[in-house]
């Protein structure tokens, strides 16, 4: 009794040990000179956007918001955005990956409690979440290449969905990632990514750069610029990362 009582205790001390090994927790936070998401222009102010994560064997669970420093950001219903995720990510041995995500979108200026969990149908009026579901893949090492979909499975009437494809390539020891994005289109709820049909709506390239500060820190900068086929909008986006 006491060799097996031993032996489940070394199994458990081990097993912490390697929990704990495998266990991450991340938080930082973006500074952006406006918010764009997916090629629509959220809002044009500056943004705090933090974000808190924990992750272990490939799942994580995580808060990104993004906040406007505008003095009428109380009157923008996108001013304050919070979204809550869950994810799993699986790595092949030749370095390609799969994953899939769901999140939760919740906006405080929209004046509908956090509790309100309602559906857009419902007779008192659609609640505070909108909930979304991906799948993401990525490439091995030699053809980087990453597809991601995306589709709303609550909270909106159209089911709206968003396809996009990432290429990363590094030019003049600058990394840079090329993407182009696509609206579903819905004719319910046009108005989530600005059409009824099928649209490409978001073409672009980001850079990222790393400014050495002191000995031992580096700011990481990032500039995207992108265009918006279906609004025929050019944007210039400048943001730092702590």
């Amino acid at each position: 009794m006491i060799f097996n009582f031993k032996k489940i205790m070394f199994f458990l001390c081990f097993a912490g040990t390697s929990f704990a090994q495998d266990l991450s927790l991340n938080a930082g936070a973006d500074f952006v000179s406006r918010y764009i998401w997916r090629g629509l222009n959220v809002n044009d102010a500056i943004n705090i956007q933090p974000a808190l994560s924990l992750s272990v064997s490939g799942f994580s669970v995580g808060f990104w918001g993004s906040y406007s420093l505008s003095n009428n950001s109380s009157e923008d219903i996108y001013g304050q955005e919070l979204d809550t995720w869950v994810s799993y990510s699986f790595a092949f041995e030749n370095g390609m990956s799969i994953g899939a995500i769901v999140t939760d979108y919740y906006f405080a200026n929209a004046g509908i409690k956090w509790g309100n969990f309602n559906n857009y149908d419902d007779p008192d009026g659609p609640g505070a979440h909108t909930i979304e579901t991906g799948i993401l893949l990525k490439g091995p090492e030699s053809f980087p290449l990453s597809l991601s979909g995306f589709i709303l499975i609550y909270n909106n009437a159209g089911n709206n969905t968003y396809f996009q494809i990432d290429y990363p390539v590094t030019v003049a020891e600058v990394p840079l990632t090329f993407f182009i994005g696509a609206a579903g289109g819905s004719e319910e709820d046009p108005g989530y990514y600005g059409t009824e049909k099928f649209n490409v709506t978001n073409i672009g390239l980001k850079a990222t750069k790393s400014i050495k500060i002191t000995e031992d820190y580096s700011l990481p900068v990032f500039v995207s610029f992108l265009i918006n086929p279906r609004t025929e909008i050019a944007y210039l986006v400048f943001g730092l990362t702590f």
